[in-house]
């Protein structure tokens, strides 16, 4: 592989997809033992042991069998530098264990106590802006910070020696929602490391980053500093580089962490919490260093795409574990407090949305927090005891989830079969993000959205990857966006077709190498003969978009659109041998193909997609590529019930009613409801928010 075409895999060391973590089994054993999860987190520093014991006996009435402890714990371990008070944390976990509750122990690094910061302002980062934050927050501090990274690994060495062992302690948790960035000297100095490490020499990170271009070349290392603020658009593979960096320090960060637990708890699971899709960290290079995979979900009850996007971010969330279960380690259970708005659920939503996480994989189903704050910034979110104690709906809801996760530990282990494959990949996603570019429109994140939500809607698992991944056993390839392409992960793509798969690409794709420089010729340069098509210019849209000529091959999805029009982006595009299956009618791109299908040789076929189309249209295209690789959803017929949701996991199939009125769905044979014990068959009736989950094997 040609210097310039380094993957994941030579960035971080691992493989260039998500692997089986290597303690899955660790979490296995967990679960084995207390089934699904259910709990949340929980912050007894905030109250006195009266509360704790009161605590124990509610969550032992709801069901709760864990929670995660010690999250923002630090400032009450270590009341000032070097003095330890865990006498609070041994009564605790005491407590707790009695009513068999178990623990997701945490490091408390993710806050460090004030103390840290005005000792040793060093600690806490600095803007893109060169300004230094204060603590008084959460967060505060860079991870590039030394005497930050010497006092965290002291509070870990000293919490772990302490309960590393204890029988309430099942979980370990480091820090918390990882994703902090400094720009900060200190940073510069391990930017400059982690350079020297990737490129070697200053010739190849001058080739890498262009520096030829506005005079930027560098003689030395240490002229170099992280992308802060400057007068025009920073260089792009700088840019990306940081992240990259970033990215990686952070991973450094638990891993220092991880270490100090596993060395002395082996046996126990350690992990920490993902953000779905979170900007500011490559999740494909952590997962496998966690035992399970935990992601943190807050969808916006006010999106109607919510159902839908939260399915993708579930299957992203499986995908990065290798397909084996997860833990859903926070999300509300009526409103949050951070939105300008704050829109509640009920909970008969928040129960559904539980279901679907087990639906999609998780063997945990948690939630932040478990008692409402009184004080601080959260005082207004929501909790699985509100303000107003346990007699309100949302805790009855609590407690009736408790009891459905009771009745579906058969699902334990379960796995996901998808014959489907979406790429997607946080390097990309960086580089194509960039400033200066074609359009600023064009957004990734709503690229994959988009073709995402017709499978779900059609019942079609989904698993996802990133490019250069193994693609053996998918017969549906989709790329949504991928403007950083490698060579090898373009070679796997041609041989899926090859071996008889379905390809759709979308626009923006092959545009760039590795270093994120565009690659010379007609594009996407990598993919023209698989796709049969080939380009010369991108063409951001007018605000009214662009109408287009539809062939027969895509009438009806046509028709349901009502005068198709592309929006946002389009591409000046020849057919090289591909059909033409619709066109631009009108502007600057006029008779110009839009949407290609190519039959190279082999079985396969690939589509090329180069526009934003209207979902209709983009449905249908999608739906051509399932038709020709066999690929059907889960139940016959499910496109027509719109908002209901199909699942099969493991031997039980999930249907879920998101939709604002009932809906009689269509069920194959006899079943039983695991969550309510009746015989189904035929068909069943969901009201809204009304969810089964048939088990065949016992009707």
């Amino acid at each position: 592989m040609p210097s310039t075409e380094r993957t994941t895999a030579s960035r971080t060391g691992g493989t260039a997809t998500s692997a089986r973590p290597a303690g899955a089994g660790r979490f296995a054993a967990l679960t084995d033992d207390l089934g699904l999860l259910h709990g949340g987190d929980y912050n007894p520093e905030q109250w006195g042991p009266d509360v704790w014991r009161e605590d124990a006996r509610l969550m032992r009435e709801a069901g709760v069998n864990l929670v995660t402890v010690g999250v923002f714990s630090w400032a009450r371990y270590e009341p000032s530098p070097g003095v330890r008070d865990f006498a609070w944390l041994d009564e605790v976990l005491d407590v707790l264990h009695a009513a068999g509750v178990a623990v997701d122990l945490a490091t408390p690094t993710a806050s460090p106590p004030a103390w840290l910061g005005h000792r040793y302002p060093e600690t806490l980062p600095v803007d893109v802006d060169g300004v230094r934050l204060v603590a008084g927050s959460r967060n505060h501090f860079s991870p590039a910070s030394q005497v930050y990274r010497d006092h965290a690994l002291a509070i870990t060495r000293d919490l772990v020696a302490r309960y590393a062992g204890h029988p309430a302690v099942r979980m370990w948790h480091v820090g918390n929602e990882f994703g902090q960035v400094c720009h900060g000297d200190e940073s510069a100095a391990r930017f400059r490391d982690w350079l020297r490490t990737r490129y070697g020499t200053l010739e190849r990170l001058n080739e890498a980053w262009g520096t030829t271009f506005w005079s930027q070349a560098y003689g030395s290392f240490d002229e170099i500093l992280p992308p802060r603020r400057m007068v025009y658009h920073v260089n792009p593979t700088q840019a990306l580089d940081f992240r990259r960096y970033s990215s990686d320090l952070l991973l450094d960060l638990y891993r220092e962490q991880r270490d100090v637990i596993r060395a002395a708890d082996p046996d126990v699971p350690v992990t920490t919490n993902f953000m779905g899709f979170f900007p500011l960290v490559d999740y494909w290079s952590w997962a496998g260093d966690l035992d399970v995979v935990a992601d943190d979900q807050y969808p916006d009850p006010g999106d109607p795409h919510a159902p839908a996007d939260s399915a993708l971010v579930q299957d992203l969330v499986r995908s990065l574990g290798g397909g084996d279960p997860w833990v859903l380690m926070e999300q509300a259970t009526a409103a949050v407090s951070w939105r300008e708005h704050n829109l509640t659920k009920s909970p008969d939503r928040s129960r559904l949305e539980s279901l679907q996480a087990v639906a999609r994989g998780a063997d945990g189903v948690c939630f932040f927090q478990w008692r409402a704050s009184r004080a601080g910034a959260e005082r207004f979110h929501s909790a699985m005891l509100p303000h107003a104690g346990p007699d309100t709906r949302v805790h009855a809801g609590v407690r009736r989830l408790g009891a459905d996760l009771r009745r579906l530990r058969p699902v334990v282990g379960g796995r996901v079969e998808a014959r489907v494959v979406l790429l997607f990949d946080w390097e990309s996603w960086w580089a194509a993000e960039e400033q200066a570019r074609p359009t600023a429109r064009l957004g990734v994140l709503d690229q994959v959205r988009a073709w995402y939500r017709p499978l779900w809607a059609a019942g079609v698992a989904v698993d996802l990857a990133p490019p250069g991944a193994d693609l053996t056993g998918y017969d549906v390839v989709l790329v949504p966006q991928s403007y950083v392409l490698t060579e090898d992960a373009a070679l796997g793509l041609e041989a899926a077709v090859r071996r008889g798969a379905s390809l759709v690409v979308g626009p923006f794709s092959g545009v760039a190498d590795a270093d994120a420089q565009v690659r010379p010729g007609r594009f996407p340069v990598l993919l023209r003969d698989t796709l049969g098509v080939s380009g010369e210019e991108w063409v951001p849209l007018p605000d009214d978009g662009v109408a287009l000529a539809v062939g027969a091959d895509l009438a009806s999805a046509a028709a349901a659109s009502d005068a198709p029009r592309a929006t946002t982006f389009g591409e000046l595009l020849r057919s090289d041998g591909a059909q033409v299956l619709a066109t631009f009618a009108e502007g600057h791109l006029a008779g110009a193909p839009a949407v290609t299908r190519h039959v190279p040789a082999g079985g396969g076929a690939a589509w090329y997609v180069g526009a934003v189309l209207p979902e209709a249209v983009l449905a249908g295209v999608l739906g051509r590529a399932l038709d020709r690789a066999g690929v059907e959803g889960v139940l016959p017929g499910l496109g027509d019930l719109p908002g209901v949701e199909a699942v099969r996991r493991g031997g039980l199939l999930f249907v879920l009613n998101h939709g604002g009125s009932a809906a009689r769905v269509p069920v194959p044979g006899a079943a039983v409801d695991l969550l309510t014990g009746e015989v189904v068959a035929g068909e069943v009736v969901l009201a809204p928010s009304g969810a089964v989950v048939l088990d065949p094997r016992d009707p």
